[in-house]
């Protein structure tokens, strides 16, 4: 079974996430003797990633159009490299683009789709896998039994770990419909100099309990120092005491990080169907009754404005 795993980047560089996806469609093509491809578009300076990761070959597409983000060429690309060279399974790590291509590429290929997946195929029952459903509230098992597969897998799925393979980096040129780049972006804007919150490995985040804006140094202090991104509950946005990107929760941001902090946020089931596939929740609430707690691995009980500056400090003093 021979997989193509599409590698995102983001200024010029693979993302985390996309070598997590090319680690699960390896582990995929081991268990059945296939070939390991790789597709990624425009330029990647750590390129060299795919072959340490194990993509036996990396087909890279240059054309300045693809700067776009149109969903429908993307798709076409993709199932263009993939019909090619013969392969049944597809591989993309979740995020805002894929999440467009997803369908899009399942509908090209006559595939089925599977998102939001959390772990490895079964293979002892055909190709069966795990996948998040209701906002992370449950699992579903799914059992894909058509030829052509479609895999979209959520952040921090699998443990990303080298396995070196020859990484041969081919130029392709796909072969488009008049659909492709039929839409047209009019401006984009990004954050600079921030860690983004959906690649964050962890994740500060305030809630009201921080009484107001001129008090967001003690998180962004403390994230700084771990290098995190910063986050906050949908009412400091709604207060426009932090930016929307910033709000996580079931209406803004979805985040899956290895560890994520909570501080004087209450826990409003909106905010924690954002945050309950994080590995590690830390809680910080006066409040013990807090409903944060209920979903935290870990809680401290007590004032944000005395824990916080003594936990950076902390910190800084075992960097």
């Amino acid at each position: 079974m021979s997989v193509l795993i599409f590698l995102e980047s983001a200024d010029s560089q693979i993302k985390k996430s996309s070598l997590e996806a090319l680690v699960y469609g390896r582990n995929i093509a081991a268990q059945s003797g296939g070939s390991v491809f790789a597709l990624v578009v425009g330029e990647a300076s750590n390129l060299s990633l795919a072959g340490n990761f194990g993509a036996q070959k990396v087909f890279q597409i240059k054309d300045s159009r693809f700067d776009q983000p149109d969903a429908q060429a993307f798709a076409e690309a993709i199932a263009d490299v993939s019909n090619q060279n013969g392969v049944n399974t597809v591989v993309l790590a979740k995020s805002s683009l894929t999440d467009s291509i997803t369908a899009k590429l399942a509908f090209i290929l006559q595939a089925t789709a599977a998102t939001n997946v959390v772990s490895l195929p079964d293979f002892s029952k055909g190709f069966e896998v795990k996948r998040s459903i209701f906002t992370g509230k449950a699992f579903e098992l799914v059992n894909i039994t058509s030829s052509k597969k479609v895999v979209s897998i959520k952040k921090n799925a699998v443990e990303v770990s080298e396995a070196q393979a020859a990484g041969e980096v081919v130029p392709f040129t796909p072969n488009l419909s008049s659909k492709a780049f039929s839409i047209k972006s009019i401006s984009n804007e990004k954050t600079t100099g921030e860690v983004l919150l959906s690649d964050a490995e962890i994740v500060v985040s305030g809630g009201r309990g921080l009484k107001g804006p001129e008090n967001w140094g003690l998180i962004t202090d403390m994230a700084k120092v771990l290098g995190a991104a910063t986050g906050c509950s949908k009412p400091v946005s709604d207060l426009h005491w932090r930016p929307h990107h910033e709000h996580v929760g079931q209406t803004g941001i979805k985040v899956s990080p290895n560890l994520y902090f909570a501080v004087g946020i209450s826990g409003a089931i909106q905010h924690v169907a954002g945050i309950s596939s994080s590995k590690v929740i830390v809680a910080i609430n006066k409040d013990a009754d807090a409903p944060i707690f209920k979903v935290a691995t870990y809680g401290i009980v007590g004032d944000a404005f005395e824990i916080l500056p003594k936990l950076t400090a902390a910190l800084k003093a075992v960097q």
